[in-house]
C-alpha cells in the first residue's frame, strides 16, 4: 500500500510544476502519468511573464529560456495573404511594449511544450522529496474522511497498486478521469469551433527572417490558418481555423492534403516539406463550477478549458498550482487549518471564468466560428496585461486593509502596480550588496515580510513569531538595511510609510499590509497570520 501526502495525476506542465513546488515546500508527493514520457508534440508554446516569474522563483527560468526560442525571435504578430505574398498588417504585441516590460524582471518566453516539459521534469526529479512515475495511471479513487484512496495501474505490466493520499491534485488535462468521475458541472460553451493542428518541417527562413513573429496569420477566401513559430526556421505548426466552414472533415486531413494546404498558405507550390503530425480538435470555453471536492483539487485544463487565442491555458494552469501548493504544505505541516484550502477555489475559479471568457472573445473576434471579412482581432488580443499581472484575490487567505481596489478603465489590458492585499506584490528593483535584485526574487516557498527602513519593529516581530507558523523571512528595505532602495521607489510601489510593512504569501500575492507602525507589532502580525491561515475568523 502506497501512503503519500499528495498524489498528482497528470505529468504535463501543470502536474510537473506542482511536483516541483511541493518539493520546494518539503512535501512528499507522487506524480503519475499514463504516457511513457513527456509530450511528443509542441502543443502550447507561449509562456507569459507571470509564469516566467514562477519559474524564476523555482530556479528554472534560465533553463526554460535556453530550451525555447532565442530572445528577439518573436517580436511581431503578422497577417498575410500568403507568407511569400502580400502582407496585410503587422503588430507589436502590447505585452512586449517597453512600459509593460518595466513591471516585471522577466520577459515572455516561447518554448514549445515538448521542449518545456523535459526541463520541468528534470528539475522535479532532482528536487525531492517528490517522485515521478510514468507509464502509471490513476485508475480508480474514492474519498474517505481525511484521505483519498484508490488504485494506480502500471500500463506496461498491468500491476495494480493500492494507494492512500491525503490530497489528490488532478492535472490530467481536458480528458481528466478525475473530473469525469466527480461528475463536475462545467460552466460555459463546449465545442465552440473546430481546428486542425499540423506539425511540419520546412525551411521558411526566406519568408520570416526579416519579420520574426510568434504567429503568422494567413487570410484567404478559402483558407484561414496560422503558422505557429516553434524554432523559427524549419520546425513549424500550422493551425487551420474552422475546417467545417469549408466542408472539410477530420478524415480529409491526410498528410498529402495537409501538405497541399501548407504550400497554398506559404504561396510556394513546390515547397520542400514533411508533415510530422496531424491533430484535429475542438475548442471549448468551459470552467468547473467547483475547484475543490473534499480532498481533491482540479487544476489546469481539468479545471478550465479555454480557446488558445491569447495563450492562457498552460499559464493559468501553472499559476493554479502555484496558488494551491503552498496552502497544502501549510496544512500538512500543521501551520494552517483545513479551511485555508477553500481559498483555492475562491481565488482561482472566478479568475478561470474571466480568462476563459476573454480567450473566447479573442477567438470570436478573429472569425473562428464563422467566415467573416474582419480578420484582425479585437484590441485586447495579446495586450492582456491586466489579466496577467492585475489579478487581485478576495478570500479568507487575504487580510483586507480597508483600501479600495484601484480603478482602471480596462481591467483586461491595464495594469497598475499595487500592494493592496490580494494583489500580486509589485516588482521593484533593490540592491543587495553589489547585486541588483527584484522584489520578485525575494518570494518563494515561504512568507516574506517587507518593512520600511524605520520598520525594524516589524522585522523583529516576524523573527519572533515561532515554529507554529509557516516559514517566514523578514527584511527592512532602504536606509542601512541589507536591502537597499537607491531609487527610493519601494515605499511608493507598496503603498506604505517608512515604518509600515507588507506580508507576502509564497505565491507572491500580498496577504496583509500595515501602512505604518503599530503599538504591538507582534500581536498584529500574529492575528493577521491566524486569520489568513484559517485559525480564527477572517477580518472583514
Amino acid at each position: 500500500m502506497l501512503d503519500i501526502p499528495v498524489l498528482i495525476s497528470g505529468g504535463g506542465p501543470v502536474g510537473l510544476t506542482a511536483s516541483l513546488l511541493l518539493s520546494r515546500h518539503g512535501v512528499r508527493s507522487l506524480l503519475v502519468e499514463r504516457h511513457p514520457g513527456t509530450a511528443l508534440t509542441p502543443k502550447a508554446r507561449g509562456i507569459n511573464a507571470r509564469t516566467m516569474e514562477v519559474f524564476r522563483q523555482c530556479g528554472i527560468d534560465a533553463a526554460v529560456r535556453a530550451a525555447g526560442l532565442a530572445e528577439g525571435g518573436t517580436g511581431l504578430i503578422v497577417w498575410t495573404e500568403t507568407l511569400a505574398g502580400r502582407e496585410i498588417e503587422r503588430r507589436v504585441p502590447g505585452r512586449a511594449i517597453t512600459k509593460n516590460l518595466a513591471v516585471t524582471p522577466v520577459k515572455n518566453c516561447l518554448c514549445a511544450q515538448d521542449d518545456l516539459e523535459p526541463v520541468i521534469r528534470r528539475f522535479a526529479e532532482s528536487a525531492g522529496p517528490g517522485t515521478l512515475r510514468f507509464n502509471t495511471e490513476l485508475t480508480s479513487f474514492s474519498q474517505k474522511p481525511g484521505a483519498v484512496a484508490g488504485t494506480l495501474t502500471d500500463r506496461i505490466t498491468g500491476e495494480e497498486m493500492p494507494f492512500t493520499a491525503r490530497y489528490l491534485i488532478a492535472a490530467e488535462g481536458a480528458q481528466s478521469r478525475v473530473r469525469r468521475e466527480l461528475a463536475v458541472n462545467m460552466i460555459g460553451e463546449e465545442k465552440v469551433y473546430d481546428s486542425v493542428n499540423i506539425l511540419f518541417q520546412a525551411d521558411l527562413t526566406r519568408w520570416v527572417a526579416h519579420r520574426p513573429a510568434a504567429l503568422y496569420f494567413v487570410e484567404q477566401e478559402d483558407l484561414r490558418g496560422t503558422f505557429l513559430t516553434i524554432n523559427g526556421s524549419d520546425r513549424w505548426g500550422f493551425l487551420i481555423h474552422g475546417p467545417k466552414q469549408y466542408g472539410w472533415k477530420p478524415q480529409d486531413f491526410t498528410p498529402e492534403f495537409c501538405a497541399e494546404l501548407i504550400r497554398k498558405a506559404v504561396g510556394v507550390s513546390d515547397l520542400d516539406m514533411s508533415v510530422l503530425g496531424i491533430s484535429p480538435w475542438e475548442a471549448s470555453a468551459i470552467v468547473a463550477d467547483r475547484y475543490r471536492f473534499g480532498n481533491v483539487f482540479l487544476t489546469g485544463d481539468a479545471a478550465h478549458e479555454m480557446p488558445p487565442t491569447g495563450g492562457f491555458g498552460l499559464n493559468t494552469g501553472v499559476q493554479d498550482v502555484h496558488n494551491l501548493t503552498w496552502k497544502i504544505a501549510a496544512v500538512l505541516r500543521g501551520n494552517a487549518d483545513e479551511k485555508l484550502l477553500d481559498s483555492y477555489h475562491a481565488e482561482r475559479q472566478p479568475l478561470g471564468q474571466i480568462i476563459t471568457r476573454n480567450s473566447l472573445a479573442n477567438a470570436l473576434s478573429m472569425g473562428r466560428t464563422a467566415r467573416q471579412s474582419n480578420v484582425l482581432p479585437r484590441r485586447e488580443f495579446l495586450n492582456e496585461q491586466g489579466l496577467i499581472f492585475g489579478v487581485s484575490y478576495e478570500s479568507t487567505a487575504v487580510v483586507p486593509d480597508g483600501t479600495a481596489p484601484l480603478a482602471v478603465e480596462d481591467p483586461v489590458t491595464e495594469y497598475v502596480p499595487s500592494a493592496r492585499p490580494g494583489s500580486r506584490a509589485p516588482h521593484a528593483w533593490l540592491r543587495r550588496g553589489d547585486e541588483q535584485i527584484s522584489t520578485i526574487d525575494l518570494f518563494g516557498p515561504h512568507f516574506v515580510l517587507l518593512a520600511g527602513r524605520d520598520g525594524d519593529a516589524w522585522r523583529r516581530a516576524a523573527q519572533a513569531i515561532g515554529p507554529s507558523w509557516p516559514p517566514l523571512i523578514a527584511y527592512t528595505v532602504g536606509g542601512d538595511s541589507a536591502l537597499g532602495d537607491p531609487d527610493d521607489n519601494w515605499h511608493h510601489a507598496y503603498g506604505v510609510d517608512i515604518d509600515g510593512a507588507v506580508l507576502v504569501r509564497p505565491d507572491g500575492h500580498v496577504a496583509w499590509r500595515s501602512r505604518s507602525s503599530a503599538s504591538s507589532p507582534q500581536q498584529v502580525l500574529r492575528t493577521a497570520l491566524d486569520c489568513l491561515l484559517g485559525r480564527m475568523p477572517a477580518i472583514a
